[in-house]
Order: structure tokens, then C-alpha cells, then sequence
């Protein structure tokens, strides 16, 4: 679905342009959803408990796992027109 692949590159471009600073929960979505994008599902251990960020990092990717990646994109692009207001 190219279109989808087109519109999904401007919304990477288009979320360094958000006015507000989303919130560390809206942070951990960006980062899962372009993640299981971009990546797919998860591999590699959970990280230590002290590592608090790649912690919450990957426990939010985690519960992207399953998603297609062209449904990964869909929900990256709402959730970047949500933040940038439309």
C-alpha cells in the first residue's frame, strides 16, 4: 500500500513538528508504533528492571506485538494528527 507507506513517512516527519511535548505515555506509543512498524514483533530479552527506559520501552512495544505493520502505520498517522491537532 504505497499511499499508506507515503503518508506514514509524513507523519515521522510531521511528529517533530508537534507544539506540545506529548505526554511519556503518548512517547511510548510513537516509539512502539513506529517500532512495530518499521520492525515488527518484538525479539530479545526484557531489559533489567534498573534500566527503567528501555524497560517501558519495550513493554510498550510488547503490547504492539500482532499488529500488521500496516495497521502499526494507521495508528502511528492518528495518533501524530491527534498531537499535531488535526
Amino acid at each position: 500500500m504505497p499511499d499508506l507507506k507515503k503518508r506514514f513517512e509524513n507523519a515521522v516527519r510531521r511528529v517533530r513538528e508537534v507544539k506540545e511535548q506529548p505526554s511519556s505515555h503518548e512517547l511510548l506509543e510513537l516509539y512502539a508504533l513506529y517500532k512495530q512498524a518499521t520492525s515488527g514483533d518484538i525479539t530479545g530479552p526484557r531489559p533489567s528492571a534498573l534500566d527503567f527506559r528501555a524497560r517501558a520501552k519495550h513493554e510498550a512495544w510488547t503490547r504492539a506485538k500482532g499488529l500488521t505493520a500496516d495497521k502499526a502505520m494507521e495508528r502511528y498517522i492518528e495518533l501524530v494528527t491527534r498531537l499535531a491537532g488535526g
